[in-house]
């Protein structure tokens, strides 16, 4: 399959009965992932469709729901997320990902074009999808400071990490579109396709970190940091 096979558009009124089958599988690819993810409820992502805020995409063949995605706005409309970016498992690997990105992405320009576009992510092929689009990695100071944003972590099985770096480092690599100050796509792709092997081996890093967190946080104690050590040599 390739993403010329379906049909990405924003989402109306008319796909709100889609939301129950959405939100499950947020939770089931959340579960097989182990990175974790915030959860989200089917009245929130009708409310994104009802508003025209997000992107829902379809299989031509079938009329069968693939993919989905949705505008969230911050600090005043001054940040704007592209969240909740999911793929259905029979059409993962068809460059789905990257036409629902690119169009939510366009919408976002077009409702808030003087806005910062930003996101939080443990995947390496969602990263490499921001950099065509022009994003740039970013430390977290950079976003935006808005106390709901930050709520929706709590969910995550993550978020003790994130409190404990004062919300100043996780597992999620942060990354940026300034409207006013960015890079072209095109650079941003070369960037990142000469560090891609570098940010893969990072975010192995930051898994083997969490492991290590977690596992100090055991009522028996002790013994995470010579684990974390272990995990790296094998990755080094």
């Amino acid at each position: 399959m390739n993403h010329n096979e379906f049909i990405v558009t924003v989402a109306n009124s008319t796909h709100v009965d889609l939301a129950d089958i959405i939100c499950d599988e947020y939770e089931s690819s959340a579960k097989a992932r182990g990175t974790g993810i915030a959860k989200r409820s089917p009245e929130y992502v009708k409310q994104k469709m009802l508003e025209g805020k997000s992107v829902i995409a379809f299989e031509k063949a079938t009329g069968n729901w693939a993919g989905f995605c949705y505008i969230e706005t911050w600090s005043h409309g001054e940040y704007v997320a592209n969240s909740g970016l999911i793929v259905a498992p029979p059409f993962r690997k068809a460059g789905l990902a990257k036409a629902i990105k690119e169009r939510i992405f366009k919408l976002s320009r077009e409702k808030y074009p003087d806005a910062k576009i930003f996101g939080l992510t443990t995947g390496l092929a969602v990263m490499k999808i921001n950099s065509d689009l022009g994003y740039e990695p970013v430390t977290y100071s950079e976003l935006t400071q808005d106390e709901a944003f930050w709520a929706g972590c709590k969910s995550c099985v993550n978020y003790d990490i994130l409190m404990s770096k004062e919300r100043k480092n996780c597992m999620c690599t942060a990354m940026l579109f300034d409207p006013k100050d960015h890079y072209e796509p095109r650079e941003t792709a070369a960037a990142f396709k000469q560090k891609s092997k570098i940010y893969e081996r990072w975010l192995r890093i930051k898994q083997k970190w969490a492991e290590a967190f977690k596992f100090d946080k055991k009522p028996s104690g002790g013994g995470g940091m010579h684990k974390l050590v272990r995990s790296l040599k094998s990755i080094f």
